[in-house]
């Protein structure tokens, strides 16, 4: 008893240092982007502060055209989403359900572009865009990513578990395969599918390097460009605002993680069970 009280204390304990690491900086955002600008550079530094500045989220949203970057961040994101599901499901399901020639060869394949980084493949990309007349176009930001090897291991594994007896029991029906994907194949891997869909929207809604690299102009630019450009003011650092701009970028990340946390919660439950 008392060991299992010991390891529930240090386990306790441990959560609680975790949960500490992850939620101070966000606090210390918080805190930040309601502040004064003296505020944010006296010291020792205050976490609340003496008089709340709701203008600063204003004054970040009109430093620059924030609405365009904002429609933008939201069209590549969902864009590259809606392309990812469509190519991710029917390769899963091949991969997952079909036995053909050269079939490992392939899927081994597709795990190998997971070990290459995109800043190593931006240079053929860029110039193959530049080609294609897609510089400083959103086509750009979202052609690229139009698959994702991550998601299709993390579906296949998912389709795999589905009892075979089901498929086959359809396929007696006479089910055409797009009903038996549809019907009973994405139903059934709803969790690892919303869960997928929140850590590809994370992924390039905060994505940086890319629109940088494929952008000239603010027409095609993204939310993290735009904040990037809060960070000199008057030649020093206007913190209060510069986070005021990054919780416009966070917040529509939190609502849908809201909304997503009861699946992935079932994603890793069901994994594991299985």
């Amino acid at each position: 008893m008392a060991r299992k009280s010991l390891l529930r204390i240090l386990n306790i304990t441990a959560t609680i240092v975790l949960v500490a690491i992850f939620a101070i900086p966000f606090l210390w955002m918080i805190s930040t982007s309601l502040k004064s600008y003296p505020e944010t550079v006296i010291f020792p530094p205050k976490w609340i502060p003496s008089k709340v500045m709701w203008s600063n989220f204003q004054a970040a949203w009109e430093s620059g055209p924030f609405l365009k970057y904002l429609l933008n961040s939201v069209v590549v994101s969902v864009s590259i989403l809606i392309l990812q599901f469509t190519t991710i499901i029917l390769a899963a399901y091949a991969f997952a359900r079909y036995s053909f020639k050269g079939d490992k060869l392939l899927f081994g394949i597709t795990m190998v572009t997971l070990m290459i980084p995109g800043q190593l493949i931006f240079l053929p990309v860029y110039l193959l865009m530049s080609k294609w007349g897609l510089i400083n176009n959103l086509l750009a930001l979202i052609l690229p990513f139009s698959s994702s090897a991550f998601g299709i291991f993390m579906l296949r594994q998912s389709f795999k578990q589905v009892q075979e007896e089901l498929i086959e029991a359809a396929r007696l029906d006479q089910t055409p395969e797009w009903k038996i994907i549809l019907k009973i194949m994405v139903p059934m891997a709803r969790p690892t599918l919303v869960t997928f869909a929140l850590f590809s929207f994370i992924a390039h809604w905060n994505d940086y390097f890319w629109p940088l690299v494929m952008t000239t102009s603010d027409a095609a630019r993204t939310l993290p460009i735009g904040i990037s450009k809060l960070r000199e003011v008057d030649g020093g650092a206007a913190w209060h605002i510069l986070m005021a701009g990054n919780m416009i970028l966070v917040v529509p990340i939190l609502i849908v993680f809201l909304f997503g946390q009861r699946q992935i919660i079932k994603a890793f439950v069901y994994s594991g069970v299985k």
